[in-house]
């Protein structure tokens, strides 16, 4: 026959009941690598990134120039030219910067290559502002 089990030998003891000290470590570490990792993220965050570059248009070779600067003007303008091989205003630009500096040569060459271009556009395309310009410049090349 079975003997009838006190109540109180079913119930856990509040000893039982408590976490063992080997339980409570990965707690322990899960608390600091959770802390390492806000610490981590929190200074990726701070990184400082660079500025995005504006991309360069056609009108860029005029955009801020200083005459006691008219050479970096010319090599931004020149960065201007080979972004847009096809267009004759940088390269219009470029004269006038050229002439600025003295070097009418140079100014001439990129005259002579911007009329080049010219003529492949039609007419009807062609700012009559640039067309003008094109015809002063180079005629004035030609003296």
């Amino acid at each position: 026959m079975l003997a009838p089990v006190p109540r109180l030998a079913v119930i856990a003891t509040p000893t039982e009941s408590r976490p063992t000290r080997s339980l409570r470590w990965p707690r322990r570490a899960a608390g600091q690598v959770s802390a390492a990792c806000l610490l981590l993220s929190l200074l990726v965050g701070c990184a400082e990134e660079p500025l995005p570059q504006r991309r360069l248009t056609v009108d860029d070779c005029l955009r801020h120039v200083e005459l006691d600067r008219i050479k970096q003007a010319i090599q931004r303008c020149d960065e201007v030219v080979k972004a847009f091989p096809r267009e004759p205003q940088p390269l219009n630009e470029r004269f006038l910067l050229h002439s600025l500096a003295g070097d009418d040569a140079a100014a001439c060459r990129d005259i002579a290559a911007a009329v080049k271009l010219a003529q492949k556009v039609p007419q009807a395309r062609l700012d009559r502002l640039l067309r003008n310009d094109l015809k002063l410049r180079s005629d004035s090349c030609r003296d």
